[in-house]
């Protein structure tokens, strides 16, 4: 059973997007958007409890876009799932309000339990 809760997973890269979509929709609903800018867009159209956010995209960086998500939706939990991650990004993404931040290739069961705890 889908819960109620929708997911939008933010990330250029089709594989990693639809890896994402393919482990978390039989628990939760699902939007994608391949770059910030379309994930700004569907925050402003549409209820979303929980953003997954690669860092590297073309336009803005994932960084610059969790700032602009915690400052506009406070509310809503953002988790870095990136695979050019370093001790400083992670760090800044804690700092600009990130719930977590993990490292692809990531453990299944790993993502899992943060995002039901977030």
């Amino acid at each position: 059973m889908v819960a109620e809760e929708t997911i939008l997973i933010v990330d250029d890269e089709l594989g990693p997007r639809e890896s994402l979509k393919m482990i978390l929709k039989s628990r939760y609903r699902i939007e994608s958007a391949e770059n910030g800018m379309d994930a700004i867009g569907i925050l402003q159209e549409k209820k979303i409890d929980l953003v997954t956010m690669d860092i590297r995209m073309p336009g803005p960086s994932g960084l610059e876009v969790l700032k602009k998500i915690k400052e506009r939706w406070p509310f809503i939990e953002v988790l870095i799932v990136t695979g050019h991650g370093t001790l400083r990004t992670s760090m800044d993404a804690i700092h600009y309000g990130a719930c977590d931040y993990l490292l692809k290739p990531f453990n299944i069961n790993e993502l899992l339990e943060i995002i039901r705890k977030a």
